[in-house]
């Protein structure tokens, strides 16, 4: 016996290989700037693992119930309520292993095999891997700058396709766009009056450059929320998620997590009971991105590059290089090769339009993106 199962077959995520590209080039004593990974450079506030201490000290670290601490979970419902005016019950959040195990719960929880489920294209590549998987078939929708790369009811009627499920993503990855709150509040009565299950990825909630973006839960209790410790809480190697599931929900996705994945680690969960301290000094680094992004609008275009998707949130701007290139993943090589700037070429978020996109990532501190944006000037 020999091979995978086709479920064990899905494409490679670029970006992580572009990131073993510039580890390599490091490791040869080359410089690299990093505008490939959608990480903030710095971790979790230091106030965080002060508190960490104590917890070392006294607690085994077991495991813990599959939903998560009761606390974490009711300071989560908290901050619904604080950023969002939305009352959430506790008992409809569901902690898990970064928003990866998320997606996983989630989509095992609400779709069938060989249910249908629609994503923007271009977005988060992990999303179809992770349906084929499953055994559920992922949908690509063709989204652009009409509809502001987001799946709007426009869309998904012009699309006319039967769906079981729908993936929305705001601010999304990788074009930083954000649905309008009326815009969300139409597709969520869309979804619910048409039998379709919105899945609403919001991890990158918290960081805007303008109106914040909305909840699903705004709108609708029928929407399974995604959402992750890693971007605004910049805790992503602590691998922290949650999901915020519909009632009748909550036992069936309990015992899948108690199945496939017993409890998110104990230590990460209370850190994220902890870094609800520290909002202030995350706000601080989410002003820091707006200005690395006025800064890279406004020296990217120095350097070529003029065309972005509307980056509203998140720390991504999508460029379109289809007047330098026609493929997006030799291009990427190249500059990484000549200048020692990682980019992420758009063909990691579609396959076939991303042939002429880069995306760059401003999660880094400003001084390197602008040593970046040097080495880009005069390369082409």
């Amino acid at each position: 016996m020999s091979g995978m199962s086709r479920r064990g077959t899905v494409p490679p995520f670029i970006v992580m290989d572009v990131v073993r590209a510039a580890t390599d080039r490091e490791a040869q004593g080359l410089p690299v700037w990093h505008m490939e990974v959608g990480q903030p450079s710095l971790g979790v506030p230091k106030g965080v693992t002060e508190s960490l201490k104590g917890v070392l000290d006294s607690d085994a670290l077991g495991y813990t119930v599959a939903l998560g601490l009761p606390e974490l979970r009711r300071r989560i419902a908290a901050h619904y309520q604080r950023t969002q005016g939305v009352e959430i019950d506790p008992q409809r959040v569901v902690v898990t292993t970064g928003s990866s195990t998320g997606f996983i719960l989630a989509f095992a929880a609400c779709f069938e095999v060989g249910a249908r489920v629609g994503l923007a294209q271009p977005g988060y590549p992990a999303y179809p891997s992770i349906l084929r998987s499953l055994g559920i078939e992922p949908v690509s929708i063709p989204v652009g700058p009409d509809s502001r790369y987001q799946p709007t009811v426009e869309v998904l009627e012009r699309f006319g396709q039967k769906l079981d499920g729908l993936i929305v993503a705001s601010p999304s990855n990788p074009t930083g766009t954000i649905m309008a709150p009326e815009e969300l509040q139409r597709l969520t009565a869309y979804c619910d009056a048409n039998g379709i299950r919105l899945i609403s990825d919001e991890i990158y909630h918290g960081i805007a450059f303008g109106q914040q973006a909305a909840t699903a839960a705004r709108f609708t209790d029928q929407a399974v929320l995604i959402n992750s410790f890693s971007k605004y809480f910049c805790m992503t190697g602590w691998r922290l998620g949650w999901l915020v599931v519909p009632e009748p929900m909550v036992r069936g996705v309990e015992c899948l997590a108690q199945n496939l994945f017993i409890s998110a680690p104990a230590l990460s969960q209370h850190a994220g009971i902890h870094v609800f301290d520290h909002i202030d000094e995350l706000e601080e680094r989410v002003a820091a991105y707006g200005r690395s992004r006025a800064m890279l609008l406004e020296e990217l275009p120095k350097a070529g590059f003029s065309r972005f998707a509307p980056p509203d949130g998140a720390f991504y701007l999508y460029a379109d290089v289809a007047d330098r290139t026609n493929d997006s993943l030799e291009f990427c090589r190249r500059m990484l090769a000549e200048t020692g700037v990682a980019a992420t070429p758009g063909v990691d978020f579609d396959p076939l339009g991303g042939s002429h996109f880069v995306r760059f990532s401003f999660a880094r501190d400003e001084a390197s993106l602008r040593e970046a944006v040097e080495q880009l000037k005069g390369w082409s």
